[in-house]
């Protein structure tokens, strides 16, 4: 069958018709066994927080790390990510969707693995890295596949849960690093991307990936499993314009251009609000503010962040992406400022040092002044934590998977996710570093700057796309 013919070019995801109700409940079954796959990065960003410590009260003949080990130990996933992200884009467009998500599972298990049987310090860094590729895949392919197989009325809501599953991953590595040691919570960490290799294995491709290959009748089929009909879909069908793939050329157009450019700025100030740093290194955080139980501290703000994106995920597709990510910006603003001036008052305490890994106890401190600064440090990052989850956290991944025309959507998305990875190692590897040359209320302060940028550039750059069809989407872009 041609693209000429009849068929393939009578509409096969048409604009929606909101009186109809999907017969089907399997399309939130394969968003879910999608979301796996950003559970188990979740799962590889937070393993880092707990098992540092561990690593750091290792004794022969197990690895143990020192400061500078356990630094590349925390942000070398990055740098696998940022390899995953190009990746990622890659296979997109050629493996397909399904078949990405499937092989993104090799190297997760495997770097688990490598880890678990780490002998040193080299062995510890291959298996991050490897968990660090599978996460590069998996934040880029998860997205494009949940927004594909989504209609527009619950696409905000299933893609919302990206981020959800991140963080969800999160808190299980805090709250099983809790109990667990660093080997036996790498085998855990097998245990996710396993059980997304099953459920994947039954769920169809995307239905718009299908039509790029011009298998229409699979297309329908897909449909049908994912929603029980093809009928009130999204999208007109695909052309042979948009089998032509990226070309250079094609930055002069607005519809390109403009989306890849709004793509790589979000993805560039979510990293620069400091939360990747934030979140690698909480224990490390809390530790230096002097609370006595690092560890539930850490829980309590990987428990924050869990509800306040479910909250993002249930009211996305009203209140709007604009709204939320203004409102997130705003308050990071505040509570990274408020974070800066916790450090600040208890630098000049008496008894206190200025180096970053010498903070005074609060406990020196008069009782009441020390519960004060001890609440301020607490409800800022909380806070901080509850403002990222609400907007920064999942609206850019979102948009992401929803403003790239299909032509260029491996390509784009790939830029977008390498520029994430790539900031969040900088922006995670040298946070240490910032902190000693800025102090830590300089660091927090800075973050609190990007923040504030980052509210502008979403009040006049960025556009709602709560309630379009992707089509709909391309055609803002374009002027259409």
């Amino acid at each position: 069958m041609t693209p000429d013919d009849p068929e393939e070019t009578q509409p096969l995801l048409r604009p929606p018709d909101h009186s109809s109700v999907p017969r089907s409940r399997r399309g939130f079954l394969a968003a879910f066994a999608a979301a796996l796959g950003p559970l188990s990065f979740g799962f590889a960003l937070g393993y880092s927080s707990p098992a540092i410590p561990s690593l750091r009260r290792a004794v022969t003949p197990a690895p143990r790390l020192d400061d500078e080990a356990a630094s590349w130990f925390g942000a070398v996933v990055t740098l696998g990510a940022a390899a995953g992200g190009v990746l990622g884009g890659w296979l997109l467009d050629r493996a397909g969707r399904k078949l990405s998500l499937l092989l993104c599972t090799v190297p997760f298990v495997l770097g688990f693995a490598v880890i678990t049987g780490a002998q040193n310090v080299l062995m510890l860094l291959g298996g991050r890295l490897l968990t660090g590729l599978a996460c590069g895949v998996a934040s880029l392919v998860a997205p494009v596949y949940i927004s594909e197989i989504a209609y527009p009325a619950v696409r905000g809501l299933l893609g919302s849960c990206v981020q959800l599953m991140v963080v969800i991953g999160i808190l299980l590595a805090y709250l099983a690093g809790w109990v667990l040691e660093w080997r036996w919570l790498a085998v855990l960490g097998c245990v996710p991307p396993f059980l997304m290799l099953l459920l994947m294995c039954c769920m169809p491709e995307t239905p718009r990936f299908l039509l790029t290959q011009h298998k229409r009748q699979e297309a329908m089929a897909a449909l049908q499993f994912l929603w029980g009909s093809e009928q009130g879909w999204e999208e007109p069908p695909v052309g042979a314009e948009h089998q032509q793939g990226f070309q250079l050329a094609l930055l002069r157009h607005p519809g390109i251009y403009k989306p890849f450019l709004i793509g790589v700025s979000l993805m560039a100030f979510q990293q620069l609000s400091g939360v990747n740093a934030v979140m690698f290194y909480a224990e490390t955080i809390f530790e230096e503010a002097k609370f006595k139980d690092s560890s539930l501290a850490s829980i309590t703000v990987g428990v924050i962040q869990v509800l306040f994106t479910a909250v993002a995920a249930l009211i996305m597709d009203r209140a709007g992406r604009r709204l939320l990510l203004t409102l997130s910006g705003v308050i990071m603003v505040f509570s990274a400022s408020a974070f800066g001036t916790y450090f600040k008052l208890t630098q000049n305490r008496p008894g206190n040092s200025s180096h970053v890994d010498l903070l005074a106890p609060v406990s020196a401190q008069p009782v009441d002044a020390s519960v004060g600064l001890a609440w301020l440090a607490v409800g800022s990052m909380c806070l901080f934590i509850a403002g990222f989850a609400v907007g920064w956290g999942p609206i850019p991944w979102l948009l992401m998977s929803e403003i790239f025309p299909l032509q260029v959507k491996g390509v784009a998305t790939g830029v977008c996710v390498l520029t994430n990875w790539l900031m969040a190692f900088l922006v995670t590897k040298e946070f240490s570093s910032l902190m000693e040359v800025l102090r830590p209320y300089g660091a927090f302060w800075l973050a609190s700057a990007f923040c504030i940028f980052s509210v502008l550039f979403t009040l006049f750059c960025v556009p709602e796309t709560k309630g379009k069809t992707l089509e709909q989407i391309t055609a803002h872009f374009e002027g259409r």
